[in-house]
């Protein structure tokens, strides 16, 4: 899980028009009239949104001493427009205090999504702590070197109080610490990174002495394919067509760079640069600091771990083909949709038994194993479409876990929302690859060698007994472990996508059960994540719980196919079928 809006305390305001409609791609939704070019710019919307704000201050929440800084401008072929902003108050970020404003294609307001349904006004804004107070309880509570304070506004837990926010940089990994400006009491401890396998699962495998010990590949030749393919140019750089022997996958072919006549980079110039590199064992957060991998033959790793190249032709490929989904599917350019490259590196630390999206290198890290639980490098395919997922939640909705204990797990249903999302889009990147050496399924991590067959499901997510994850939504959902909290919004999502009862999709059989005893028929993957996708971009933000994400499902499916269609129907019999429903919607917990 991320939690990247806590930390963030600088926000770019430059602003780029992202239009992430639907036609013509993959999953594509239903026409709704010509696509056009927007009549007008982005820098009009946002001006727009902004204004709109002020003006409806009553919903939007949004006052004297705010200012907004747009963070994506969104255009719908349809023609609506949608402003995601976060706020500061007096000069000072708010955490919580995230928006999008909904626009009409004329540009009159609509509506708007907020993360904070009270004030954002904190009762004084002169601190009782100096920075140096603040900077000293944040290095005790994350036993590591703090950085400079910085005076936030928290109005993440129904409240707003000034606080201090610090970055600490420990032995594993950075971490972000709010510290109450007036108390001195520590808000929250986050860590900066988000780990595929939970502190709560790892000890789980501990206690049950059960390793992860994935199944690679046996060979040993390095040539995957018949030599690299090049294209004749005069000059180098030039664009490259390598080949990979990877652990989990077998033969792939890689995009790379051609240096000078015989010398290759890890690095695809089409995918905007994307490159992995190799840490070296050092648990180091700048990319910068890894090592380029280099070939004199395109050819990267051997199928095995004995070539350090092998979990980088993993994860060269797997990140690949998760930035190709996304652009194929959605339109979306990078994983902040800014086309700028997706980055990696293997052999991370030592003896790190995970793998994890980290938003202050701002690339995928994968550790080698710690030889005991975690046997191999954890370079999966949908284990990089997982990861990667929480950074497109990183650059959209910024989902946040409500609290995270001593051991670091995480709490919470938007937290257990973003697990959820990272699942529902990292099989999707399975099903999209379509590799015959990874056949695409609903199950996540059944490459992982783990007892069960799988860590989780989405048809059926209470068959995962390491994290017990659950099937439907009950108020002690809440306070649920983010992992064992997902299940509830992967069900809905499995249901909208296939239906209820026993389905066999390729070489997989599921059986997914309803809450009521219901029966729901299935309108297709593709419209589903289409919906999914829709709601995360447009109608989520840093506080969206399950009922919020079955509005935000809905408001999507009526983008898409009309407030009447099957569509918007089965959306809410889906969530209806995993007991989230508008009548047992709790009080506002935000």
């Amino acid at each position: 899980m991320r939690s990247a809006h806590i930390r963030s305390v600088a926000v770019a305001v430059a602003v780029v028009a992202v239009a992430t409609g639907l036609a013509d791609t993959a999953l594509a939704g239903p026409a709704t009239g010509a696509q056009q070019t927007a009549a007008t710019t982005a820098e009009q919307v946002v001006v727009a949104a902004r204004a709109a704000a002020f003006a409806h201050a009553t919903a939007t929440g949004v006052g004297a001493g705010d200012e907004l800084q747009p963070q994506d401008v969104m255009i719908d072929p349809e023609g609506a427009r949608h402003v995601r902003f976060v706020r500061t108050h007096r000069g000072m970020p708010v955490l919580g205090g995230d928006l999008v404003v909904h626009l009409s294609r004329r540009l009159a307001y609509t509506g708007v999504t907020r993360a904070a349904d009270h004030t954002v006004r904190p009762a004084t804004t002169e601190a009782k702590l100096t920075a140096r107070q603040a900077e000293e309880k944040a290095a005790s509570a994350a036993d590591g070197d703090a950085g400079t304070a910085q005076l936030v506004v928290d109005a993440r837990d129904g409240a707003a109080a000034l606080a201090y926010q610090v970055t600490v940089d420990g032995d594993s990994g950075s971490s972000t610490v709010v510290v109450d400006a007036l108390t001195g009491k520590v808000r929250s401890n986050t860590p900066d990174s988000d780990q595929f396998l939970s502190p709560k699962v790892l000890e789980t495998l501990r206690r049950r002495g059960e390793t992860v010990d994935p199944a690679t590949g046996i060979g040993t030749r390095a040539d995957a394919f018949a030599g690299a393919s090049v294209s004749a140019a005069p000059h180098y750089p030039v664009t490259a067509h390598g080949s990979g022997r990877s652990l989990f996958v077998g033969k792939v072919a890689l995009t790379t760079t051609q240096t000078a006549r015989t010398s290759f980079l890890l690095k695809d110039p089409t995918r905007y640069g994307t490159e992995t590199r190799d840490a070296k064992g050092k648990e180091t957060e700048s990319f910068a600091q890894g090592t380029k991998f280099t070939s004199t033959t395109d050819s990267w790793g051997n199928g095995t771990t004995t070539s350090r190249g092998s979990a980088a032709a993993d994860a060269q490929y797997g990140i690949t083909e998760t930035l190709d989904f996304y652009k194929k599917a959605f339109g979306r350019k990078g994983i902040a949709n800014n086309s700028k490259p997706a980055r990696a590196m293997v052999h991370w630390g030592s003896k790190v038994g995970n793998a994890f999206w980290d938003s202050t290198c701002g690339c995928m890290l994968y550790g080698d194993g710690d030889g005991d639980e975690i046997k191999k490098p954890l370079v999966v395919l949908d284990v990089t479409g997982h990861e990667l997922t929480h950074g497109v939640v990183d650059a959209t909705a910024k989902l946040e876990p409500t609290y995270v204990d001593n051991d670091g797990n995480q709490f919470g249903e938007p937290g257990a929302l973003n697990e959820s999302l990272a699942d529902v889009f990292g099989s999707n990147v399975e099903f999209f690859a379509n590799n015959p050496k990874n056949p695409p399924n609903y199950l996540l991590g059944e490459k992982l060698g783990l007892a069960q067959k799988f860590l989780r499901r989405l048809d059926h997510p209470s068959l995962d007994k390491l994290e017990g994850t659950v099937d439907y939504w009950s108020p002690e959902v809440a306070d649920a472990e983010v992992h064992a909290g997902s299940g509830v919004s992967s069900h809905a999502y499995y249901l909208l996508a296939e239906g209820s009862g026993r389905k066999t999709i390729g070489a997989t059989t599921y059986n997914s059960p309803t809450y009521d005893g219901s029966t729901v028929t299935g309108i297709g993957r593709a419209k589903a994540t289409a919906i999914f996708y829709r709601a995360l971009t447009r109608y989520m933000v840093s506080s969206t719980d399950f009922h919020d994400a079955r509005v935000a499902t809905l408001k999507a499916a009526t983008d898409l196919y009309g407030a009447s269609s099957v569509e918007y129907r089965t959306v809410d019999q889906a969530w209806a079928a995993v007991d989230v429903t508008a009548a047992n919607t709790p009080a506002a917990r935000h």
